[in-house]
């Protein structure tokens, strides 16, 4: 197979922070890169060797697209399968699988495959109409989910008590217990074709109660062994199950119980995972290309304390970005800025990431908490 001499021709579809981490990986190994984006302002289109304007979601596209290349990945789910699966069947390497990206896609179905194969959850139902969601046998309060196109805390809603469902989704969703948790954990995982798999040590992450994404995340967490090494065997489980080629992201909740539940998957790189670029041996964009070229997994080993801080839009700014503060941040030492190259800023829009490095956690941790109250993205 062709591969890291840059006679491999490597699709994209996706264009936003996540293909462009990929892409600066890439870049090291000598392989061109063709992104396929809605955006022609989208973050990846300056980095790429050959950047397509053209519709995720539709067939013919992404199927033109694919003929192109020797190999497709993905940087956002919400892509046409039945294109990847014809592109599959035509000899195209697709990696992650589309028969996981449809998995995945689906709320519902992803729930089902953790219950068929006794992968710890919380309880849930999946419903297709209010009628159901008010018969149903999930106490209050829980959370209603949207089985697809749900992203970034959108699509996701608290129903308290009767009261709420008033303004619940009508659409096809999922409802499940709410979990009172201790923290927040993920664990990034990584499958090549040959079944090597290879864990990154456990993150704890916290949430911005505002727009319910990851805001602040910690590597490597101090939670007692024991904790780090089922959430790892959990990740190492479901990749194994799925027969993933490439990285997958396994978020879940460590409960007042010390009960891992698994909340949600993701078949990419994701935000948990940023600090891996300079707080690992091996970053989980290089671990995706080595996964999906069948090379030997790297070393996922901690160099360091590592804390990412996402970058938002401040409330009640639009337009062209202004980042302020900066100048501040960059006379600290181990301070390390991400910026993804998107022009207009928006409310919660994520502009960019900082990396925190330092052998002494609790510094780490104060440098990044100053950070997060001096960098602040206006316009």
């Amino acid at each position: 197979m062709k591969t890291f001499y840059g006679d491999l021709k490597l699709g994209i579809l996706g264009g936003g922070q996540l293909g462009r981490m990929l892409i600066q990986q890439a870049i090291n190994y000598n392989v061109t890169v063709k992104v396929l984006d809605p955006d022609r302002e989208a973050p990846c289109r300056k980095l790429c060797d050959e950047f397509v304007v053209g519709s995720l979601g539709d067939y013919e596209t992404v199927y033109n697209f694919g003929k192109k290349v020797d190999m497709l990945t993905i940087e956002i789910e919400k892509v046409n399968v039945e294109a990847l699966e014809q592109l599959e069947k035509e000899g195209v390497l697709v990696y992650p699988q589309p028969r996981i990206i449809r998995l995945i896609q689906d709320k519902g179905l992803q729930k089902q495959f953790f219950k068929e194969n006794d992968i710890p959850t919380a309880d849930f139902q999946v419903i297709s109409s209010m009628e159901q969601l008010k018969e149903s046998h999930i106490p209050f309060p829980y959370i209603q989910k949207l089985r697809r196109d749900g992203y970034d805390g959108k699509g996701v809603y608290k129903v308290v008590d009767e009261s709420y469902l008033d303004k619940a989704f009508t659409e096809p969703s999922l409802i499940e217990r709410l979990v009172d948790f201790e923290k927040e954990i993920a664990v990034i995982v990584a499958r090549n074709a040959s079944g090597e798999v290879k864990t990154f040590p456990m993150v704890e992450m916290e949430f911005n109660p505002q727009a319910n994404l990851v805001e602040f995340l910690i590597a490597p967490s101090t939670l007692p062994f024991e904790v780090h090494q089922e959430a790892e065997l959990i990740a190492k489980r479901i990749a194994e199950t799925l027969k993933i080629v490439g990285i997958l992201a396994v978020e879940m909740f460590l409960d007042k119980s010390g009960r891992i539940l698994v909340n949600e998957l993701a078949p990419r790189p994701h935000n948990s995972g940023h600090q891996s670029i300079e707080g690992n041996v091996v970053s989980q964009f290089e671990q995706h290309l080595r996964a999906i070229f069948d090379q030997p997994m790297g070393d996922t080993a901690c160099l360091n304390n590592a804390i990412m801080v996402n970058i938002l839009g401040e409330p009640g700014y639009e337009g062209p970005a202004i980042y302020q503060g900066i100048e501040k941040i960059l006379k600290l030492a181990g301070v390390y800025v991400h910026l993804y190259g998107k022009a207009l800023t928006k409310p919660f829009r994520k502009m960019g990431h900082v990396t925190i490095v330092d052998a002494d956690r609790e510094k780490a941790i104060e440098k990044a908490r100053f950070v997060q109250e001096t960098l602040k993205v206006i316009s």
